[in-house]
Formats: structure tokens, sequence, C-alpha cells
């Protein structure tokens, strides 16, 4: 559904993202895992034309058709959402009308009537609370207002960039599990995260980042039985990850 060839593309000047590529299979949750500043946000924002004349060099191919350099409502357009870092719904609009804003591009009004009921059931915490203010919501209702306004465009594709963050281990679960609910009703899911346990449980498949690059990728599961994935990204000691992982590829280097 989504290639990456050989994808180059700065922010703010710096080159984030040297030589990427990658494949997303229709149907499919798949993960991107890495440290704090290793590009993974800016894959997403390259795919989307959020980055002004970007990618640099490379191609983009979503359903086999070239993408890069669109406008970002012609790629919305063709079926692709975002659900960005931070949520970043409209505070003073009510749920409603936040979820009606993830529709703007349709014109179908019973299907849309259709696909807001739908979101209540996905999300059965904001239903009956429409005319509730966004802003007012805790941080877990507000993700799964994000989402639930992603979903109103009736995406083939949706990007979720830090679900998790900030939310309890409760709220991370539930919205872990209305992910792969979306998924298992047809959407296919490109998911940036930081917890890389919740990420790899749910994931298919799985790319690791670092410093633009990527360094390991193969099916979630077996990115989970992976010692160094273990100790480097799901152990205890997760801090030190960024310093140990370039050790362990020195390593692996010079065997």
């Amino acid at each position: 559904m989504l290639k990456l060839n050989n994808i180059e593309s700065y922010y703010d000047l710096v080159l984030a993202l040297r030589g990427v590529s990658m494949e997303v299979q229709e149907g499919t949750i798949t993960t991107i895992l890495g440290n704090n500043g290793a590009g993974k946000t800016t894959i997403l924002k390259t795919i989307m034309g959020l980055l002004d004349d970007q990618p640099d060099k490379g191609t983009i191919e979503f359903n086999r058709n070239r993408i890069e350099g669109n406008d970002t409502e012609v790629i919305v357009r063709q079926g692709i959402s975002y659900v960005p870092e931070g949520r970043e719904i409209f505070e003073e609009l009510t749920v409603g009308e936040n979820l009606m804003m993830g529709a703007y591009i349709r014109s179908d009004s019973a299907a849309i009537k259709k696909d807001l009921s739908l979101m209540y059931e996905y999300f059965p915490v904001l239903s009956g609370r429409e005319s509730q203010l966004a802003g007012t919501l805790s941080g877990g209702e507000q993700q799964m207002l994000a989402i639930g306004r992603a979903l109103m465009n009736k995406p083939k594709l949706l990007f979720l960039d830090e679900p998790s963050l900030g939310l309890s281990p409760l709220m991370v679960k539930k919205i872990f599990e209305i992910i792969q609910t979306i998924k298992e009703n047809g959407v296919t899911i490109v998911l940036v995260e930081q917890n890389a346990r919740m990420a790899l449980k749910y994931a298919d498949y799985g790319y690791i980042l670092e410093n633009g690059r990527f360094v390991l990728d193969g099916p979630a599961d077996k990115l989970m039985e992976d010692k160094d994935v273990q100790e480097f990204y799901l152990g205890q000691k997760q801090e030190q990850s960024l310093k140990g992982f370039q050790r362990w590829k020195r390593k692996k280097r010079w065997r």
C-alpha cells in the first residue's frame, strides 16, 4: 500500500532522513520505533506533505501512485489520515464539531452520519458528550477524539504519532485495543511509538530508526524475540538504549 524508496528529508535545515526505504502492506499495523530525535515524526510529515519542498530525494508511492511533492489536501483526499503527536484537537470546539471537522472533504451526508455513530461505538466514553468542549476532556479522551476525527475521513491508511504519550497504563491499553479494532475493520495503520513493548505486541511488522536511518526491521514477533531489541528497547534501562544500540551495531559490523 505504501512504499518509500531512498528518502532524504530535511527538518529545520538538518538532514533528518538519510536514505529511508520501507514498505507497508495493506491490512497490517506497521510500527516505527526509535529514540527521541531519530526522525520518526519526520517520516510521517514528509509523507503527508507537511514539510516544505520535502523529500529532497527519493520517491513515495501510495497504492502505486507517486505522491511525493503533493499538497497535504491532495494526499488526504487519496485516503491517508494523520493523528499528530500531541493530538492537536480544536479545544474551543465541541466533541461533535471536532469529529465533523474530520469529514470536511466528504459530501455523503448519510454516510457521514453513519460514521459519526460508529465513532461513538469505537469510543463509548465520548458518547453523550457531543456538546462538551474538547478542551475539557482528559488526555486519554482527547487522544480518542483525535483518532476519531481522523477516521471520519474514511482513510485507507492511518498514521498515529505517539498515541500513548502522556497516558496512564490503563488508558494506553485501551488505546491499543481500539487500534487493533480499527485494523480489524479494514484500516491499515502506521504507528510511531516510544512504548516499544506495546507497539510490537500489536504490530505485524516493525522498523527501528536511528539517526535518520533504519538499522533493523522484521516481523514484530521476531523483533520482540531479538535479544538486542529486548535489551535496548524492551528492558528496564531504556534511557541507555541509544548508546547501547550504537555499541551493538559496532559489534555486529565487526563480526
